[in-house]
């Protein structure tokens, strides 16, 4: 007698998957190369198995149901799990891994990394390389959850465990700057917390998916428009959306061409940010994520990471 457990294979995931990225079931048979009756017999099957309804099918598109919403949650995390299980298999067989992913904070340069990318590809080494943005503690938080093999920038947090090793990148230095069409332009400096709650402050989100996440350079009361990630938060400072804090490296070009001004506040912030990867007796490092570290041990690589030098 057949269970919930033989109907919920890895197919059967990515089909989910691909209905809910797609929005329809006709759209996902396309990209499935399936007619659509096939798929939905598939999904019913599914529903039948686990006696739930997976799909609001009311309406032209297909929702996920909140069981719907649950289980692609969990595939999600299953079909990860076995990413991670065969890169393991892999990395024990040959040494290489089938799939580095790198978590990289926001306040890392993506021009440096992207260099770094380039150097690593051309290797040729079998091993594919992923990267994925993050911000704040869902840097450290990709790593522990185990979605990540090395985390750049991160923000050192206590209560790691032993399988986590870090080391330091370096010094963040942060400017607080405001556009040239802000209120807060001509304000006299230093410019007190008091002054800054009544402007509108512009902050990244903590790409933490649990918890509260960090709250980093704001005040109490103070408005607050939150964006994805640093770029965004420069490009609406730049518009003069909203005031805060950015990293030095960033802001300098526009500071220096005048659509930006740095302004001294009462309290100036500067991040210490690291770099973690996972090491241990029965998991240890293999080729990829080697040759990742040994580009870090360089101090000038550390450097530019976080203060690039910007070409003219």
């Amino acid at each position: 007698m057949q269970t919930p457990r033989d109907w919920l294979t890895p197919e059967a995931l990515l089909m989910l998957q691909t209905i809910d990225r797609k929005g329809s079931f006709a759209a996902a048979a396309r990209a499935l190369n399936l007619v659509p009756s096939a798929l939905t017999y598939r999904v019913r099957q599914l529903e039948d198995a686990l006696d739930v309804l997976l799909f609001d099918r009311s309406a032209r598109q297909a929702r996920p149901t909140a069981a719907g919403q649950e289980l692609l949650r969990e595939a999600s995390r299953l079909l990860a799990d076995m990413d991670a299980v065969a890169n393991r298999v892999r990395r024990v067989a040959t040494g290489w891994e089938g799939t580095l992913t790198v978590a990289v904070d926001s306040v890392v340069s993506r021009s440096v990394l992207m260099d770094m990318c380039s150097d690593f590809l051309a290797l040729g080494a079998t091993t594919r390389l992923r990267l994925r943005y993050e911000t704040l503690s869902g840097t450290l938080a990709a790593l522990t959850s185990g979605q990540a093999d090395l985390a750049l920038g991160m923000v050192l947090e206590p209560g790691l465990g032993s399988e986590i090793r870090h080391a330091l990148l370096g010094e963040v230095p942060f400017v607080f700057v405001v556009s040239t069409r802000h209120a807060l332009a001509q304000a006299p400096e230093p410019l007190s917390d008091a002054t800054l709650q009544q402007h509108r402050a512009v902050a990244v989100a903590d790409s933490v998916s649990r918890g509260g996440g960090l709250t980093i350079g704001l005040q109490g009361g103070q408005d607050v428009f939150t964006v994805p990630d640093m770029q965004s938060k420069l490009e609406a400072q730049l518009r003069g959306l909203g005031v805060g804090f950015l990293p030095e490296s960033l802001a300098r070009p526009y500071i220096n061409s005048g659509q930006l001004i740095a302004k001294k506040v009462h309290s100036p912030r500067t991040s210490i940010g690291h770099y973690a990867w996972r090491e241990s007796k029965t998991a240890p490092v293999g080729q990829a994520l080697r040759w990742w570290l040994t580009q870090l041990e360089n101090s000038h690589t550390r450097e530019a990471l976080l203060r690039p030098v910007h070409r003219v």
